[in-house]
């Protein structure tokens, strides 16, 4: 089934950052970052077409090329302005501010992907500092740089020595969007369908685009982008590496050892035959990228905690070091059926995992109106683990102290009955609590012990709280 373009979603409080920024007369710099794919390109396009704005769009080809394209943009605003041959880069911009500040125009002037010129000119850092500090203020104009690597970004604006670094007027760091959004995309769906999407796709709007022009089925999707090797998305995460400012194609096999199961820095050491000591830069460099997260044990501070696991971050890569990187010689020669047989027996487990970590997402941000929220609001959620002890997935505490959450985060396809309830309940109650939990109860703070579920039969949520003080939330009451 195909859809039309999928429509701006979200970015609220982005959009309403650069609006606000572009309503004043001072000029400055702006900054938007994020992996690629995350909607860079679609939030400026969106502002620069609200505010009259000059969008340009760098790439990989020569020097003389690049200024020669940038020309040719800036000249749909002032006519003859690639009239001229420009043999450096400070000659343009220079002309461009003086063009600016005769007319009053005051921009945006939007350069999107600009680690591709710095690759190639490696004077333009210091050139653009310059134009910041002095020409772009004198002219009142307002300039946005964007840019997708995130180590070329890092060194040019946010690195305590870079060359733009404290100028920004605005840094904006594109994350995925929110799953709550989901629902817009793909409308119509109910939320257990809204959460096996959010296992195949993550918040990366290109993906939820891609998907909605191929099926209303999301294993078909995953089938016709992933799992065929003609598919757009089968060497994704390659091409992302890659593509990357230098190049990331060194952390690849960190992925494919995380993927297979190894968390702790020492097993990923193990798997590649290398000292643990080694994995601290490129481990840093894809937690910087958004494809890998540490987390440790709810209770224990992030920087002194030993128990910090790896894990992938990204709920599409984490299918696709899951399903395609193991199994490429088995799908480049199979059939679709054989394919989704394939993704099957991962399947399950991948919406599992997404489940839990869109009830740890969300916890924080469920409505009010809840009767979870209304206990609330809650601070971010943490698992909890410790040696062979029960682990917790989803454990949090109210924002006044006075409240401590325990959760157990369930998934199946079908609607839990009263008796799948009672059971769930049953094992949930009778489960050690964690020792930090415990620990605040005897302190006086009071526990609620909740059970997610993705949806369940009506009236048993409400009836397993009156007989057990037990809390269930669904999907419904996560991603409202």
């Amino acid at each position: 089934m195909l859809h039309s373009i999928m429509k701006f979603i979200d970015r609220k409080d982005e959009l309403a950052r650069l609006m606000r920024a572009s309503g004043s007369e001072q000029g400055g710099l702006l900054v938007v970052y994020g992996r690629r794919r995350v909607g860079k390109t679609r939030l400026l396009v969106e502002w620069s077409r609200r505010v009259g704005g000059l969008y340009t769009v760098a790439d990989q080809s020569a020097p003389y090329v690049q200024r020669r394209y940038f020309a040719e943009a800036v000249a749909t605003r002032f006519p003859g302005f690639a009239d001229v041959e420009y043999r450096d880069w400070a000659g343009l911009l220079g002309r461009l501010a003086r063009e600016a500040g005769a007319s009053g125009w005051r921009g945006p002037v939007i350069l999107d992907e600009l680690p591709y010129l710095v690759a190639t000119s490696s004077e333009l850092p210091s050139v653009l500092q310059r134009w910041v500090d002095h020409e772009t203020p004198e002219a009142g104009l307002l300039v946005a740089v964007a840019g997708s690597s995130q180590g070329m970004m890092q060194g040019l604006v946010l690195s305590g020595d870079a060359p733009l670094y404290g100028r920004a007027r605005e840094l904006l760091d594109l994350r995925p969007l929110d799953p709550s959004h989901l629902g817009e995309a793909f409308e119509g769906r109910g939320c257990r369908e809204l959460v096996e999407l959010y296992a195949a796709w993550g918040g990366i709007p290109r993906y939820w685009e891609l998907a909605r022009e191929v099926s209303d089925d999301v294993v078909a999707q995953i089938d016709a982008l992933v799992l065929d090797p003609l598919g757009p998305l089968h060497r994704e995460p390659d091409r992302l590496l890659v593509e990357e400012l230098p190049p990331a194609v060194e952390t690849r096999p960190i992925l494919d050892a995380i993927g297979m199961g190894a968390h702790r820095v020492s097993e990923i050491g193990s798997r590649l035959g290398r000292p643990a000591t080694s994995m601290s830069r490129p481990l840093s460099r894809l937690i910087s990228m958004g494809l890998v997260r540490r987390e440790v044990p709810f209770g224990e501070s992030e920087k002194a905690s030993r128990r910090g696991l790896y894990r992938i971050d990204d709920p599409f890569f984490r299918m696709w070091f899951r399903v395609v990187a193991p199994n490429r010689a088995l799908l480049a020669a199979g059939s679709g059926a054989s394919r989704q047989r394939l993704l099957e027996r991962q399947w399950s487990g991948l919406v599992g995992q997404a489940w839990e970590e869109l009830c740890r997402h969300r916890l924080p941000k469920v409505s009010e109106s809840t009767p979870l929220g209304g206990l609330g609001p809650w601070e971010p959620a943490s698992r909890w683990w410790h040696g062979a002890q029960p682990e917790w997935d989803v454990v949090s505490r109210s924002h006044d102290g006075a409240r401590i959450l325990a959760g157990e985060a369930k998934w199946s396809r079908q609607a839990f009955g009263a008796a799948d309830l009672d059971n769930a309940a049953a094992q949930l109650a009778a489960r050690p609590l964690p020792p930090p939990v415990e620990q605040a109860v005897r302190h006086g703070t009071e526990l609620v012990r909740a059970l997610f579920v993705p949806a369940c039969a009506p009236g048993a949520g409400a009836r397993l709280r009156r007989h057990t003080g037990i809390m269930v939330v669904t999907a419904d009451d996560l991603l409202a």
